[in-house]
């Protein structure tokens, strides 16, 4: 194979890898602001949402990990309840990485 082919074959992989990130990021959007019963947005302040919520901590200043949004999305957190029983493990994968992505939690 030569040099060029390896470079593009090499060029659709990062690509298919970027697409799949913006994906997950756009699917956890929804469930932040649509798909969780209540919405996320009702207790979290998150800019990239759009949400102003005073319950829950501010998202943007607390810059949680990806580890650590999947952990009290799954367990809850003081009054935040459990989602373990409402959200699939695919949504809570992709709540938790929407949220670290955009708030520079990784």
């Amino acid at each position: 194979m030569n040099k060029k082919a390896v470079l593009a074959i090499a060029g659709l992989m990062t690509f298919s890898l970027h697409a799949s990130a913006d994906d997950l990021a756009t699917q956890g959007k929804n469930v932040f602001t649509q798909e969780a019963q209540p919405s996320c947005t009702i207790c979290h302040t998150l800019s990239d949402a759009g949400s102003a919520g005073a319950i829950g901590p501010n998202l943007d200043d607390l810059k949680p990990t990806e580890d650590q949004v999947r952990m009290a999305v799954t367990q809850g957190v003081g009054v935040m309840p459990s989602f373990e029983a409402s959200l699939s493990e695919e949504q809570i994968k992709a709540v938790a990485h929407y949220v670290s992505t955009v708030t520079g939690g990784k």
